[in-house]
Order: C-alpha cells, then sequence, then structure tokens
C-alpha cells in the first residue's frame, strides 16, 4: 500500500497559517482593548473653538439656562448648536458695554472679533463638537430629558468649565449601564438644566424615581435597534 505524502508546500503554509492565527489574535486583542479604552473613548477630549466661550461664566456665574443657547432639546433629538444670532443678543457692537459687562467682556474685545465677523458676513460660526457620537448611533436628548435626566449626567457640571470636554465615556457600555438601572439618574424635571441641583435632606431618591417611572411609563429598552437604526 503506497503512502500518503503532504506536498512540499504544506510545510511553509502551515507555518504562514500559525502566524496569521497568532498576529490575528493580537490584532482583535490591541483592537478590542483600544476600542474600549477610556483615552480612546475621547475622555477629556477638549477641542479649541472659534471663540473662547466660557460656560464657567455663562452658566455659571451668570446662571444662564442650558435652553437659551441649545434651545431644541425638550423638543428634538438634537441639541441645537446657537446660532450667531444668540450671542449678539447680548453681545452687540452696537451696545458699548450692555449685558457683556456682565461676563467682564467689552463688545469691541479681540476675543468677540470672530462673533462680529460672523453677524456682518452671514457665515454660521464653526463651532466644534465636543460629544460626538458616532454617526451608526442613535441618541435622543428629548427622550431623556423629558424623562428627568439631567443635561450634568452625560455632560458633567458644564457649568464648572473655562473650557468644556467629555467628561463620560459615552460608550455603548456606559449606555447599557444606565439603562439597566436609570433610577439614580433621574431628577424632577423643572430642575434637568439646573446642573447644581442637589435634592433635600429628606429627599428619598428610590421612592421618587418608582413614582415617576410609574407615571410617566419610564423603562428604557435594550434592545439593539433602540440605538443602532
Amino acid at each position: 500500500m503506497q503512502r500518503f505524502l503532504f506536498p512540499r508546500w504544506s510545510n511553509p503554509f502551515l507555518l504562514v497559517l500559525a502566524a496569521a492565527l497568532v498576529g490575528g489574535g493580537l490584532f482583535a486583542v490591541a483592537v478590542g482593548g483600544l476600542v474600549t479604552d477610556p483615552e480612546t473613548l475621547n475622555v477629556g477630549y477638549q477641542p479649541e473653538q472659534p471663540v473662547p466661550f466660557s460656560h464657567a461664566i455663562h452658566a455659571g456665574q451668570l446662571k444662564l439656562d442650558c435652553r437659551y443657547c441649545h434651545n431644541t432639546v425638550f423638543d428634538a433629538a438634537h441639541a441645537a448648536v446657537p446660532p450667531t444670532a444668540t450671542c449678539i443678543n447680548c453681545h452687540s457692537p452696537k451696545n458699548d458695554q450692555g449685558v457683556a459687562a456682565l461676563a467682564a467682556v467689552q463688545a469691541d474685545s479681540p476675543k468677540l472679533r470672530p462673533i462680529h465677523e460672523s453677524w456682518k458676513t452671514g457665515k454660521s460660526m464653526q463651532w466644534k463638537r465636543v460629544h460626538n457620537l458616532p454617526e451608526f448611533v442613535y441618541f435622543n436628548h428629548a427622550a431623556h430629558v423629558n424623562s428627568g435626566v439631567s443635561c450634568k449626567t452625560c455632560h458633567g457640571r458644564i457649568d464648572q468649565m473655562e473650557v468644556v470636554y467629555q467628561q463620560e465615556q459615552l460608550s455603548m457600555a456606559w449606555c447599557i449601564g444606565c439603562h439597566e438601572n436609570p433610577n439614580p439618574h433621574l431628577r424632577p424635571k423643572e430642575f434637568v438644566t439646573k446642573l447644581d441641583w442637589e435634592p433635600p435632606a429628606d429627599w428619598d431618591q428610590a421612592a421618587f424615581a418608582e413614582q415617576v417611572r410609574q407615571e410617566q411609563h419610564i423603562n428604557p429598552q435594550r434592545h439593539c435597534a433602540v440605538c443602532h437604526r
């Protein structure tokens, strides 16, 4: 009986196959680690904006409500980026000091020149997005804030940030964790944009959350199609 002999190319092929498997495994581990690493998820991302807008002054010191600039947050999936006209309401070049004085910024300050130029030309300010989810992820601001989830939950204490940065991971695991246990993140709807709100000393968070969830039928879904549409 004649023995079967593997062709000579079998040995180098097996070596190449083994190297590919090992290399593929290492690649998967490396990519998986990078994708789930907080640094990769943009925690701390702080882009330089065309105008040095201070949330610490506007939202913190002056107590401007988030909705003054992001006026669609309770009605639409996206929180509107304020147009130049919103800035001009306070920082009009025709007003020597006006409301701008409250922010310790003169109307003719070099910091405001891009705003005034934008107003003259009609070209929108090119604000850089800080919290930027992938295109395949659907997030509805209105659904969350109308349920009592504060801006603070996802964005942190914006009212204390001189320059806004991304505080939370905003990863899928992070979102699922909140959907699995939303109770700690719920507050009265009227305090959703009040970032420095603290519950009273006798506040029962668990009882409040259960009550509001029953009244508003808040039952966060965890099905893939909810966010990946």
